[in-house]
């Protein structure tokens, strides 16, 4: 049997080809060696310009580009359509698909496949750069994506998964997109290492997607940094979210989401670090927050969700809510706000500390007593309501402050 197995390997690797595309070579276009290809064979594409409009691939093969052959669609038609379970596209720089908004022309579109592997390609001025369509066991990993939009309803996402699972999205960089990254109906999926910068709404957007994982990846200036939108089970750790600014801006948004874990991610320089919205059982944990105008706020719809071992530091407010009723537990976090002591030298603060200031709390209702803000007046409000509270909920409270922040 063993025998058989190596006899037809080798029978397999014999009837394999190498069709090449080139100026010199057997091939002039790419069309004609796909169609001259069959499953199991590399077409190989070398540098040049080629203008065939859709390029259909059908058969399981492996499509190389050497020295990034240009992919033209002109403006006119999607570039690449993948059509095949176990293709790997790798090496082309893939430009100017067609705009339309009824049909999502892309770049690369992965058709209701398997096993595709889109690697190190780069791909520019498409409406959607990588698109997979009801795909499992895809790996999109290490192309730079990069459009121009300057409205969102002008310019499509860069990765868009819709109805997939078995995801692995690692080491893109996408900018200038409407969201950087979007999952829709996507479960069981990974997204590592990735740079998603300047795109006109976030960075990266789940919808109704659960049992994922975000890690190591940073969203730097998009519209907003990242949404969780109607999810559950996500784990979302190691992430930078940074300078999301914008009178609608978060570092994270969570919406209608639950059971999900935060863990060692930086907060730094955004309007919010994070808000929160109807979210129930999430862990929130060795996180650093820093420099942004809230670092979190956390709406009266949200309960049963643990802030434990974070670092607060250089927030204009820590806390911010719309309500009075407070469900949600904080423990053992480090606010360099605190004003506290610790006499049995534990590390632990011996008085507790209420982050939701009350300058933050009339903030909430009118937005324009931003225009106090340092005032005389407002700091003797805040002293006074630290002393006697009577505006600011009782149970908004970490019992035992770190007296020293966390080393994250």
């Amino acid at each position: 049997m063993r025998l058989l197995f190596i006899f037809f390997l080798c029978t397999f690797s014999l009837q394999a080809q190498k069709l090449e595309v080139g100026a010199n070579k057997p091939y002039k276009t790419i069309k004609q060696a796909l169609k001259a290809s069959n499953n199991g064979d590399t077409v190989l594409v070398h540098k040049g310009i080629y203008k065939e409009g859709n390029i259909r691939i059908d058969k399981k093969i492996v499509f190389l580009g050497k020295d990034f052959p240009v992919l033209d669609g002109q403006k006119k038609v999607e570039v690449l359509s993948i059509h095949a379970d176990s293709v790997i596209v790798k090496g082309f720089r893939v430009i100017n698909s067609g705009f339309a908004a009824l049909e999502d022309p892309c770049g690369i579109k992965v058709y209701n496949k398997s096993f595709v592997v889109i690697e190190g390609n780069q791909l520019d001025d498409n409406f959607f750069g990588i698109y997979i369509q009801n795909g499992r066991n895809c790996i999109v990993k290490n192309n730079t994506i990069i459009a121009y939009g300057k409205e969102e309803q002008q310019i499509g996402n860069g990765i868009h998964a819709w109805k997939s699972n078995d995801l692995q999205i690692i080491g893109n960089s996408i900018k200038g997109h409407r969201d950087g990254i979007y999952f829709e109906f996507v479960y069981d999926s990974v997204i590592w290492r990735n740079i998603a910068t300047n795109n006109i709404r976030y960075g990266l957007h789940f919808m109704f997607s659960s049992n994922d994982s975000y890690i190591t990846n940073i969203f730097r200036n998009n519209g907003a940094g990242v949404a969780v939108m109607f999810s559950k089970d996500v784990t979302m750790i190691n992430n930078y979210f940074d300078e999301n600014w914008g009178a609608s801006s978060y570092g994270l948004l969570l919406k209608e989401i639950s059971d999900s874990y935060i863990y060692t991610n930086y907060f730094k320089n955004n309007t919010s670090g994070i808000y929160m919205e109807g979210t129930n059982r999430i862990k929130i944990e060795k996180n650093v927050f820093e420099g942004n105008g809230w670092a979190m706020k956390i709406q009266a719809s949200c309960m049963d969700n643990e802030i434990v071992n974070n670092n607060f530091q250089g927030n204009t407010f820590d806390m911010g809510t719309n309500g009075s009723l407070v469900l949600n537990t904080f423990n053992n976090n480090y606010w360099d706000k605190y004003e506290g002591y610790d006499i049995n030298r534990d590390g632990l603060g011996d008085v507790p500390y209420h982050p939701l200031s009350l300058f933050a709390v009339l903030v909430e209702k009118n937005p324009s007593a931003m225009l106090l803000f340092r005032s005389f007046m407002i700091t003797l409000l805040d002293k006074s309501e630290k002393v006697l509270p009577s505006i600011t909920p009782d149970n908004f409270v970490d019992n035992a402050p770190l007296m020293k922040p966390l080393k994250l």
